[in-house]
């Protein structure tokens, strides 16, 4: 594992907040990269989670937020993510790069952070761009951290 130091940006907030979501979804890739299928899927604690949920997670939330909720698509609409069958380490990362390629489109074409997502949900006054920013970088952080205990439990393997 890396030991890849946080983004060291002196810039504005947008690209503050994107620079160190790009850098957790790094961590997160490079903790479940080199894993067997079986070893992704393995789980070291009595909630069930494993590497490869996590990722599959990670890659339904950014759909969720920045294609269905902020951008107003169809596409991406949040549901049931549980591993299938057919689910491999590598299907699971590519899924999850793919999702991460489009929400950077969408980041890049906010030119706001204020901007309200397109969709709310009922009861909800709305999200705007910064308050999606920051909710990404701090559930991509959480699951990283789980990422990390998981991946030390299975080969003890560390790294940032």
């Amino acid at each position: 594992m890396s030991d890849t130091p946080p983004p060291a940006v002196l810039a504005d907030e947008k690209t503050t907040l994107h620079a160190f979501l790009r850098y957790l979804r790094e961590r997160v890739v490079e903790k479940a990269g080199g894993l067997s299928d079986e070893e992704a899927r393995a789980s070291g604690v009595a909630s069930g989670t494993n590497l490869m949920w996590l990722v599959k997670h990670l890659a339904v939330a950014e759909m969720n937020w920045f294609t269905y909720m902020y951008s107003g698509s169809e596409v991406g609409k949040y549901g049931p993510h549980p591993l299938a069958e057919g689910d491999t380490l590598d299907s699971v990362l590519a899924s999850y790069r793919d999702a991460a390629k489009l929400s950077d489109e969408i980041i890049a074409g906010c030119q706001d952070l204020d901007t309200l997502a397109a969709r709310v949900w009922p009861g909800d006054p709305g999200r705007s761009m910064r308050w999606i920013l920051v909710h990404m970088v701090e559930e991509t952080a959480r699951h990283a951290g789980h990422a990390d205990i998981l991946r030390e439990q299975i080969d003890g393997a560390a790294g940032r």
